[in-house]
């Protein structure tokens, strides 16, 4: 039997200007009391509230005084992963309760791509690690070795991959909501070695960067919702005693002061680049064209920060370099024209590991920092990151600031790396899909800061 709503050709419609007399309809039933209405309109909002998904995960970034580095928590007892933008996977230290990979499962696989060059681990040799009992089952297999390193320190250690379930709130990108627990998380066993220069207590690294193992990656699938970009942004606190916030999936994102500002819709755009040369290289960089100084570009090639025909060069992003270090013929014209717009401004002895120090004992200070000259990262799009001496000076004492950007040396293997002081209360958006960053420059213009996520109420 089949239905139709078409009437057929020899029916009439009740208003049919062909029909010669207009069938009769029964009367319409009587409206539905209004109380009856108002229940099923609620009833329909609920229905449709409980199955909206949440389209992000959310934890606060704390930052280390000691290290200058800093960690976000993935779970009620850890003492926190410190982020890294390059690190092919995550690593932390295992317990009875985590499950090595075997070696010939897909996260080995992947984890095998992003090996690091032998020159870079010059003291380590790709360990064979042989059968192993799998006390669950009796059987034997080999498990997944892989070499792990510390980007503070730069070494590095044979370990093992292996799962390792981590729990991290949801958000409607105003407050926490509901912890979702991602199982099977692929973390290298890393040995005590590698903890070195760690901030105290710590429980390992956490890797955003754009591997397939990466946090980013794997909490993208944990949220579910196709319509969620593989992305995740960062911003990073001013002070250890107040957080700041990282956030994987799609905005909106508020920050107070009530009733909240939507982050998302602050943000220029610049295209993310990959390393020409190096094909396994998972470093985040931008396309910088000049370096100006309150509208004055420093005097040096633009070439200067371009690749070069061995993958040296470029301007790359890191949370684990604290201040913005260039590569000397960079660094000697900027320094030279920041000391000449601040002449009038005395000096005062240097403090390592700077080279210009400001006495700001009668410089007063503006919402943005100190005022000295504002400093602009000219993107080959167009925009500008501008940084204010809230990001551009280091106060070391009551009365002395340095500008943070330090000498990288003549053989720096980046042009510029821009360090995570310059990225302060700044919020910065990796589309890992679209490959681009989205940048706020400083928020203080906007009187708010990356500590003023709501972490506080969740319902």
């Amino acid at each position: 039997m089949s239905s139709s709503s078409t009437p057929s050709k020899h029916q009439h419609h009740p208003f049919d200007p062909q029909a010669k007399t207009m069938m009769l309809l029964p009367p319409p039933p009587p409206p539905p009391p209004l109380t009856i209405i108002l229940i099923l309109l609620l009833a329909i909002s609920t229905i449709a509230s409980s199955a909206q998904p949440n389209h992000a995960l959310v934890s606060p970034i704390t930052k280390d005084s000691s290290t200058s580095l800093y960690s976000i928590t993935l779970g009620p007892k850890d003492g926190g992963y410190v982020i890294d933008l390059s690190s092919p996977f995550s690593w932390r230290r295992c317990d009875p309760h985590d499950t090595i990979l075997p070696c010939g499962s897909q996260q080995c696989v992947a984890a095998g791509r992003y090996q690091p060059h032998p020159k870079s681990c010059p003291h380590q040799s790709r360990v064979q690690i042989g059968g192993k009992n799998d006390s669950r089952s009796g059987h034997q297999f080999c498990l997944c070795a892989v070499t792990v390193s510390n980007p503070v320190t730069k070494s590095c250690a044979s370990s093992e991959l292996a799962a390792h379930n981590v729990v991290i709130p949801s958000t409607d990108g105003h407050v926490p909501k509901a912890n979702i627990t991602v199982n099977g998380v692929p973390f290298a066993c890393a040995p005590e070695s590698l903890f070195h220069a760690l901030p105290s207590g710590s429980s390992g690294m956490a890797s955003l960067s754009p591997s397939s193992l990466s946090l980013p990656s794997l909490f993208k699938k944990a949220i579910g919702a196709t319509a969620v970009n593989k992305q995740f942004a960062i911003c990073l606190p001013s002070s250890s005693s107040s957080p700041g916030v990282s956030f994987f999936g799609n905005g909106p994102f508020y920050l107070l002061p009530p009733p909240g500002i939507d982050v998302t819709q602050l943000l220029a755009f610049t295209p993310l680049l990959k390393n020409p040369v190096m094909k396994h290289n998972l470093d985040y960089y931008i396309d910088v064209r000049s370096i100006c100084i309150n509208g004055e570009p420093a005097s040096f090639l633009r070439r200067m920060l371009e690749f070069d025909s061995l993958g040296h060069g470029g301007v790359k992003l890191s949370t684990v370099v604290p201040y913005t270090t260039l590569r000397s013929h960079v660094y000697r014209p900027f320094l030279a024209l920041f000391a000449r717009l601040t002449r009038g401004i005395p000096r005062a002895k240097k403090v390592k590991p700077f080279d210009l120090c400001l006495n700001t004992s009668a410089l007063g200070s503006t919402r943005v920092g100190l005022p000295v000259p504002w400093i602009d990262l000219v993107l080959g799009n167009g925009k500008n990151w501008t940084i204010v001496g809230a990001n551009s000076m280091k106060q070391v004492s009551n009365d002395v600031a340095c500008l943070a950007f330090v000498n990288g040396g003549e053989r720096a293997e980046q042009a510029v790396v821009v360090g995570s002081y310059q990225m302060e209360n700044n919020f910065l958006s990796f589309d890992l899909v679209g490959q681009k960053l989205g940048f706020s420059s400083s928020l203080l213009f906007r009187q708010t800061t990356c500590s003023n996520f709501n972490f506080t109420s969740s319902s």
